[in-house]
């Protein structure tokens, strides 16, 4: 049975799954401003991801007896120097989000909560995909540096990604 600390630190995270799909609108609306339509989509896509993350916590909580408490969010960064700038935060906050499924993962094993150990598994996977992702981009947006031709490539690219919900549990 969830004991209210592992509760707690569930609920924190599924509300900074919903503030990460809001920093990702931020950039999205970033690169919007900047003409950058494939880019745009790129973050709006990966702020939807985010949002299924928040609702598969959402869901966990609920399903183990508990209840779910919705907070407040911090605004998040909406100016970026450049392309390669708003990657690099959306690096650091992807980090950021591994050293809490971390935490969690370490509070679940502390009270041999076996359940929420397998539950948790599905987001370090998700994580190491996420970061990989995203130093992946990073690297070739230095690599491609001022050729405005592969950078204009890459935007094409990124305007057909799109977010199918994984059907497997």
């Amino acid at each position: 049975m969830l004991n209210d600390t592992l509760t707690e630190a569930l609920n924190e995270q599924m509300n900074y799954e919903f503030y990460s799909a809001h920093v990702y609108l931020a950039i999205a609306g970033y690169c919007a401003g900047e003409s950058l339509d494939g880019f745009a989509n790129f973050f709006t896509v990966q702020a939807e991801e985010e949002k299924f993350h928040a609702m598969k916590i959402f869901k966990y909580i609920n399903d183990r007896g508990k209840k779910v408490s919705l907070s407040g969010m911090d605004t998040p960064q909406n100016h970026y120097r450049s392309i390669l700038d708003a990657f690099e935060h959306a690096f650091k906050h992807e980090q950021e989000v591994t050293n809490r499924i971390y935490h969690l993962s370490d509070l679940a094993l502390n009270d041999r909560e076996h359940a929420t150990m397998q539950f948790l598994k599905w987001f370090i996977d998700e994580q190491v995909e996420e970061e990989a992702m995203f130093d992946s981009i990073i690297n070739k947006l230095k690599r491609i540096d001022q050729d405005s031709n592969a950078f204009f490539m890459l935007d094409a690219e990124f305007a057909q990604r799109s977010f199918t919900p994984p059907t497997a549990e």
